[in-house]
C-alpha cells in the first residue's frame, strides 16, 4: 500500500467513518475508488479491477456510461434540480415512460432521491389505500435504512438506531415459506406484503416454483396489497424489464432504485396504481421530497429506460449469463468441496461456499486478482456476483480466468493444503 493511501485511509477514520474503513482493512480490502469507466474501477494507486459488485446493481449498465454523461451534460444547460412542488417536464416524461413499462395498470410515480425513501413511500401510500398499518417482509430481508424500510428488514440495522417495531405492526416471516405467509395474512390485518423479488443482502435465496405468485393469490385472498422490491432485480437484471414478470406476478405497488439513476444522479420510483394512488388526489402535499425527482435525475432515468430496453440488451443478458454460468460450473467442478452452489437468475447470482464466512476470503482474493465482489452481508456464505447487462464476452473470459484463480487460493487459506479437492 503506497504512503498515500495509507494516509488517506487514516483521514477517513478521522473524519467520515471509523468502523466501516478499519472493517474493509481487516478484511483486506484497502480500496480506495478513483476513476471508474465502463465495469471497470481503478484504485487510487491505478490498480484496475473488473466490478461485478455494481454497488448493488447501481451502475448495471457500466460505469459513466457515454451516454448518460451526454444527456446529463446537455440538461444541464436548461435545468438543475428544479422544484418539487411544481409540475415538471422531466418528472411528468419519466412518470409517462414508467407506466409504459412496468406490468399491469401502474400509472403513478412517486419520487425519492434513493431506495430506502421509494420503500417508505411505497409503504406509506399501502398503509393509506387500505386503512391497515401491519407490512409483512422476510426474515433478512433488506429494504434501506430510512424510518419504515429500516423496520420491514434485518433487525441488525433496526437496533442499533433504537428503530425496532414495537408495536407488532412489521412481521418478518421466512422466505418460500407459504404456511407462515398465510398465517400472517389471515387475520385481514395486513396492509401490504413488501418482497424483494430475490433477496439480495440475504445472499440471491431464488423463489421457489410457484411461491411468489401463490404469495399474490394470499394477498389477494387477505385484502393485502403486494409491494414488488425491484431495486436489485429490475431494469433488465434477469433478462426481462422487471424482475417480478419472471415469475407472473403484477404487483400493486413496485419499487425501483440504484440501476434507474445510471450512476450519475441520484433518484428512485414507487410506481402504484391509480386504484391505490388515493393520496395524491386526496392530499398531494401528504409526502414531499426536496431531492426526489430531481428534474437532471429524471432525465437521466429516461436515457437509462431506454438503453435497457433496446432490442439488443435483453438477448445479450441471456447469453452472457449463460457463458458466466458455463464457466462457474467449471470452476465448481475444480474446487467441489469449496464451491458448491450457484443461485441465478439472469446476470443475478449468488455464489455459495462452504464455509461460514466463505465469501468473505473469496472476496479479499478476488480483489487481489483485479475483481470487485461483495459478500452478502445477512449470509457471508454467498458472495454476491453481479455481472453487468452490458458485459462483453470478452470481458465475461477475463473475469472467469480471475475468478478461477481467486476461488482456488481462497480454498488453499480456508482448508489448508491436507484437504483433498474430492472430498
Amino acid at each position: 500500500m503506497s504512503v498515500e493511501k495509507l494516509e488517506f485511509l487514516e483521514r477517513s477514520k478521522t473524519f467520515w467513518n471509523p468502523g466501516k474503513t478499519q472493517a474493509w482493512q481487516d478484511m483486506g480490502v484497502d480500496l480506495v475508488i478513483d476513476r471508474r469507466e465502463g465495469y471497470f474501477l481503478y484504485d487510487m494507486d491505478g490498480r484496475r479491477l473488473i466490478d461485478v459488485h455494481l454497488n448493488g446493481g447501481t451502475y448495471n449498465i457500466g460505469h459513466r456510461h457515454p451516454e448518460l454523461i451526454e444527456v446529463l451534460n446537455t440538461a444541464t444547460q436548461r435545468f438543475d434540480m428544479g422544484n418539487h412542488h411544481f409540475p415538471s417536464l422531466a418528472r411528468t416524461a419519466l412518470a409517462e415512460a414508467l407506466a409504459a413499462c412496468t406490468p399491469g395498470d401502474l400509472q403513478y410515480t412517486i419520487y425519492g432521491s434513493g431506495g430506502g425513501e421509494a420503500i417508505d413511500i411505497a409503504i406509506k401510500t399501502a398503509r393509506n389505500a387500505m386503512k391497515k398499518r401491519k407490512i409483512v417482509s422476510i426474515i433478512k430481508a433488506y429494504h434501506g435504512h430510512t424510518g419504515l424500510a429500516v423496520k420491514a428488514g434485518d433487525s441488525r440495522f433496526s437496533k442499533l438506531f433504537l428503530s425496532e417495531d414495537t408495536k407488532g405492526e412489521f412481521i418478518q416471516v421466512p422466505f418460500n415459506d407459504l404456511n407462515a405467509m398465510e398465517d400472517a395474512l389471515k387475520g385481514r390485518d395486513v396492509a401490504a406484503v413488501l418482497m424483494e423479488t430475490i433477496p439480495a443482502t440475504y445472499g440471491f435465496p431464488m423463489p421457489h416454483e410457484g411461491y411468489l405468485p401463490a404469495v399474490k393469490k394470499l394477498c389477494e385472498r387477505y385484502d393485502a396489497l403486494y409491494i414488488a422490491d425491484e431495486v436489485q432485480t429490475g431494469l433488465m437484471r434477469t433478462g426481462e424489464m422487471w424482475g417480478i414478470t419472471r415469475y407472473g406476478v403484477v404487483p400493486d405497488l413496485l419499487v425501483t432504485g440504484k440501476g434507474i439513476s445510471g450512476g450519475m444522479y441520484p433518484i428512485a420510483c414507487t410506481v402504484v396504481s391509480k386504484e391505490r394512488a388515493g393520496w395524491l388526489s386526496q392530499d398531494g402535499f401528504g409526502h414531499m421530497s426536496t431531492m426526489g425527482g430531481a428534474e437532471l435525475g429524471c432525465i437521466v432515468a429516461l436515457k437509462v429506460l431506454e438503453i435497457v430496453q433496446r432490442p439488443e440488451v435483453a438477448s445479450m443478458v441471456r447469453y452472457i449469463s449463460n457463458f458466466i454460468r458455463a464457466g462457474l460450473d467449471e470452476i465448481m467442478a475444480l474446487y467441489p468441496d469449496f464451491f458448491v452452489g450457484i443461485r441465478q437468475n439472469g446476470v443475478i447470482m449468488g455464489l455459495e461456499f462452504d464455509h461460514p464466512e466463505g465469501a468473505k476470503p473469496v472476496m479479499k482474493h478476488l480483489y487481489r486478482n483485479g475483481v470487485w465482489a461483495i459478500f452478502s452481508t445477512l449470509d457471508p456464505r454467498v458472495l454476491q456476483f453481479k455481472p453487468g447487462i452490458l458485459m462483453t464476452q470478452a470481458l465475461s473470459e477475463e473475469l472467469l480466468q480471475r475468478v478461477e484463480v481467486a476461488i482456488g487460493q481462497a480454498r488453499r487459506e480456508v482448508f489448508g493444503t491436507a484437504r483433498r479437492k474430492s472430498a
